[in-house]
Formats: C-alpha cells, sequence, structure tokens
C-alpha cells in the first residue's frame, strides 16, 4: 500500500510541479518515465536560470554603458532637460551656415579693434553693445545685451526682408540692415554674450513652439548661478526657463551643434522663419 501511495506521490509531482508532460516517453517503463521526467524538469530549470542569468548580465552590462549620458547634471540643458545630437537636417544646415559666418566676421572685429577708424558701423555698433555688457556682470550684463540687441534690430520676416521663408544671419549682417527677425536677435545676443566674457557652455540658442502665438520662436538661455534665464526679443525682462511656460523647446543648439530636447519630441516642428 506504501509502494502505490509513494508511485502516485511521484506521479502528482510529476504531472503537475511545473506543467512538464511526464507522459512523453510513453514507450519507456514506468518508473524510467518519471525518473526521466524529473530529471528533464531538473535540466530545464538550469537552462532556464543560466538564460536568466545572461540576460541579466547583458542589461546590467547596457546600463553601465549608458550611465554617463544619463546621470547629467539637473539643469545641464535649459528646461531641466536632457538633449541628443542631431546628425542631419535643415536646421543643423542652417546653423553651421551661420557659424561659419560668425567666424568670419570675428576677424572683421579682431580689425576693428586694432583700428577702429576703418571699421564698419555695424562692427561698431556691435562692439559698443559687447563693451557695455563687460562693464557690468552677472543678471545686469545679461539683461544689458538683451535690451540692446532688442533695441537696435527692428523685426521683420525674412520673407519681406530677402524674399525666402527662411535665411539666417550673423550679427554684423543683421546690424548692417538693421532689420531681422527672431533667429537673427537670438544669434546676435548669442554672440554679443560670449564676447562680452560669458563663458560659451553657458550659452544656448533655443528653438521653440509658442503656444501663445503659434508656430516657431527662436530665444536664447543663459546659465546664471546654476540657473537658465531666458532672453526673449519680444520683451525686455528677463525670465527664468521655469517661467517661461508659452514656450515648448524642440532644439538646442550650442557650440557642439544642434541637439533635441527628450523628451520633448513635436510633430511637424514649424518654421521659425517668421518673428511672431
Amino acid at each position: 500500500m506504501n509502494a502505490i501511495i509513494a508511485a502516485l506521490f511521484l506521479i502528482f509531482l510529476a504531472v503537475f510541479g511545473d506543467g512538464t508532460n511526464a507522459f512523453a516517453d510513453a514507450d519507456a517503463p514506468f518508473g524510467t518515465g518519471v525518473t526521466k521526467a524529473t530529471a528533464n524538469k531538473a535540466q530545464d530549470q538550469i537552462e532556464i536560470q543560466a538564460r536568466a542569468d545572461a540576460k541579466s548580465q547583458s542589461k546590467m552590462a547596457a546600463v553601465d554603458r549608458a550611465e554617463p549620458s544619463v546621470k547629467l547634471p539637473t539643469l545641464a540643458q535649459p528646461f531641466g532637460l536632457n538633449a541628443v545630437l542631431v546628425a542631419s537636417g535643415e536646421l543643423l544646415t542652417n546653423w553651421s551656415r551661420v557659424e561659419a559666418d560668425i567666424r568670419a566676421e570675428s576677424e572683421i572685429l579682431a580689425q576693428c579693434r586694432e583700428n577702429i577708424v576703418r571699421c564698419p558701423p555695424a562692427a561698431r555698433i556691435f562692439l559698443a553693445i559687447v563693451a557695455e555688457g563687460r562693464a557690468h556682470g552677472g543678471r545686469a550684463r545679461i539683461g544689458m545685451i538683451n535690451r540692446a540687441i532688442n533695441l537696435a534690430i527692428r523685426p521683420m520676416s525674412d520673407l519681406a526682408q530677402w524674399g525666402v521663408e527662411d535665411r539666417w544671419t550673423a550679427p554684423l549682417a543683421t546690424l548692417t540692415t538693421g532689420f531681422g527677425d527672431c533667429e537673427d536677435y537670438a544669434i546676435a545676443k548669442y554672440v554679443a554674450l560670449v564676447e562680452a566674457g560669458v563663458a560659451a557652455e553657458d550659452v544656448r540658442l533655443i528653438i521653440a513652439r509658442d503656444l501663445v502665438r503659434g508656430g516657431g520662436h527662436a530665444v536664447v538661455a543663459v546659465r546664471l548661478d546654476g540657473r537658465w534665464i531666458m532672453l526673449d526679443n519680444r520683451w525686455q525682462a528677463l525670465a527664468d526657463d521655469g517661467e517661461t511656460r508659452r514656450l515648448i523647446p524642440l532644439f538646442v543648439l550650442d557650440r557642439e551643434g544642434v541637439k533635441q530636447f527628450v523628451p520633448v519630441s513635436m510633430p511637424d516642428t514649424p518654421s521659425i522663419g517668421t518673428v511672431r
């Protein structure tokens, strides 16, 4: 009787232990089938555990490789967001082209510093703004440059001025005509701030979607004492990025190139050629 109960108990374990079919080998003797089922179950458990361990190690390796890009300072970028580099596209083309123009204009500025008499009027205006900025520090420097650039340029769309939907100009080119749209203001402020002594790594040009007026908009962000301050051509007042709720940040431009904010990803990114 005890032998029968023991046999039934083994059958119960083999059938219901983990869903394995204990009768897969129907031609084998009864005892052999139970033994093989138990052995197969043990082997399956070993293989499952081995696969789980391998997968776990793979995940940990991936986490280790990703750590440097994940553990960014909270305010490494404006709005407390991370950003990833953009490898191609019209925005990168525009930024690369205007950076080349900025480098060319820097040579003009260098010559002007040596001989102000032969300096073009636009360069004199720009150097005067930079000098006034250098005479101040901190938030006063940022506010002064924001106001000076806003007053030195009158708003005009690229279509009205150049006959094209979108054209970016370097500061001296913009000041030569005296007209520009949002990205022209932003580019002039970006360069002026760096020329006035603000560290290049603390200045960004932001492309955003304006929720109030619609369409795209360009502003400048400056990091001061661990906080990001926004400079807008539409008003003289400065505001922290956390207070700028009408803008959805899309892209950030700096000396490293063009980056897209994460996780913000807006479909159908609008053209920023028109001042709003």
